[in-house]
């Protein structure tokens, strides 16, 4: 079980560690969270996750850091 944790945590997007640590908190309450939503509002919570993560990767690719003038 621990594998299959790992495997996601690292090839995941990182929507909610990155949300958490913008809000403050630990990532696995975020996570538990979004679990116990998910099962209330019948998977519709799926659609807003990709959606998170979309919007992330949309973010780092416009807003990445260059170390010079060359990486242009």
């Amino acid at each position: 079980m621990n594998t299959i944790r790992h495997f996601f945590e690292r090839n995941g997007f990182g929507v909610f560690s990155r949300l958490a640590d913008r809000l403050g908190m630990r990532a696995v309450n975020v996570r538990l969270f979004f679990i116990y939503v998910t099962f209330f509002t019948v998977g519709l919570s799926f659609g807003l996750y990709l959606t998170m993560a979309f919007l992330l990767k949309l973010k780092d690719m416009i807003y990445t850091k260059r170390s010079s003038v060359f990486d242009l």
